[in-house]
């Protein structure tokens, strides 16, 4: 029975592109393997602290980091909603991160107990940061979570990014709702087709 660690970090409860995303992931990850389990944690809802030198100091010995990192370590594929909000990660995801992540326990060590994982991230954004766009080099999302799960924690990671997620709320962004909409339909798409092969792939 594999085991799906699944995150969301959009502050909007209803509406959200990373939210549906994750969701149509996790359904056709159920839908392919009924028996497994999924561990769910809403960071907006229930954020988790910020590190502060007591739980720095603790590491794994510290309660929270360790039931954290359990859950992490324990994890077949991970599965992170981490919309854009100022041009990076929201601040909740960025505390889990701090918390999780201990060195010399699932970090920064040759084959530890993530290596290998595989970590699907959907980043979605109101805008597009896609090379060749006048924003390119604003994009700290993709490049922050992928240098974090495979530099320091060895896993393998996969993107879904929906762009253009305000044009239809944003009147100066009108002309962009048509590729809006076709952007949000590929990553649905994408993220039923990646939730059904990836439990296929860990229940076999």
């Amino acid at each position: 029975m594999a085991t799906l660690l699944h995150l969301d970090s959009a502050v909007f409860p209803q509406g959200s592109a990373s939210r549906d995303t994750t969701a149509a992931f996790v359904q056709a990850w159920q839908e392919q393997h009924p028996d497994g389990k999924v561990v769910y944690r809403d960071l907006a809802a229930a954020p988790v602290p910020h590190l502060d030198f007591a739980a720095a100091s603790a590491g794994v010995d510290d309660a929270l980091r360790a039931e954290l990192a359990a859950e992490l370590n324990a994890a077949d594929a991970v599965l992170i909603g981490a919309p854009m909000y100022n041009f990076t990660i929201p601040s909740t995801l960025k505390a889990w991160l701090d918390q999780v992540i201990v060195v010399g326990h699932n970090a920064g060590i040759p084959d530890g107990p993530v290596a290998g994982t595989p970590v699907t991230i959907v980043a979605s954004r109101g805008g597009s940061y896609a090379p060749g766009t006048p924003r390119e080099d604003f994009e700290f999302v993709q490049n922050y979570l992928e240098k974090v799960f495979t530099g320091m924690l060895g896993a393998e990671v996969d993107f879904i990014v929906p762009e253009l997620t305000l044009a239809r709320s944003r009147p100066e962004m009108a002309e962009l709702i048509p590729l809006a909409d076709a952007s949000r339909t590929k990553a649905l798409d994408e993220a039923a087709q990646k939730g059904k092969e990836l439990a296929a792939r860990l229940a076999a």
